[in-house]
């Protein structure tokens, strides 16, 4: 069966060809505004399915993954920041606190449907304003939820990480891979075989 990657994040794309998958990439168009009263879970797990549905439209005969991510403080959601300001106060906020990364993803495929919501927590050591400020610089931070990248440039903002690293960067593969193969979707190994 085909896979499809029904998102336009190459982050995401990158993680899934890094896994050793082959696969075709369709942006879809959906509205990503929480609806009023929405918890954070309730609305990644909802957007994932979106996304994976809206393409699965157009793509039958696929398996469809659609997949949205969030950070949340205190109950609260940090998507992306809305100009370098936002970033700032972003950050402060995070540093020297835990937080968690919610993934809600769903595979849509001709049998049905699975999804389901990956939570990572993640612990930031005390930021200086400096460091903040640097790192706003950059540019990095504006289009990542939360205001920043684990995998960049806020490598070394983390000291401590409970659960899927790649749940951070924005698509737990580990936990697709089972319901990848069941669907007979296979990574690619190194020598260009599959399981």
């Amino acid at each position: 069966m085909r896979l499809v990657l029904a998102s336009g994040s190459p982050r995401r794309s990158r993680l899934l060809a890094d896994a050793g998958y082959t696969f075709d990439v369709v942006a879809p168009d959906v509205d990503e505004t929480p609806s009023a009263g929405e918890s954070p879970t309730s609305l990644v797990e909802r957007l994932a399915m979106a996304k994976a549905v809206a393409v699965a439209q157009t793509h039958p005969d696929a398996a469809v993954l659609g997949a949205d991510t969030v950070v949340v403080l205190d109950h609260r959601i940090l998507g992306k920041p809305a100009d370098a300001g936002h970033a700032d106060d972003m950050l402060r906020d995070l540093s020297g606190r835990d937080h968690t990364v919610l993934t809600g993803w769903a595979i849509a495929h001709p049998a049905g449907c699975e999804r389901n919501v990956t939570v990572t927590t993640v612990t930031f050591r005390a930021l200086s304003a400096g460091e903040i400020s640097d790192y706003v610089g950059t540019g990095e931070p504006m289009d990542k939820a939360g205001a920043y990248a684990i995998q960049g440039g806020a490598a070394g903002f983390a000291t401590g990480i409970a659960g899927s690293y790649r749940n951070i960067v924005g698509l737990p593969v580990g936990d697709l891979y089972p319901i990848l193969l069941g669907l007979g979707i296979c990574p690619r190994r190194p020598d260009g075989s599959t399981d």
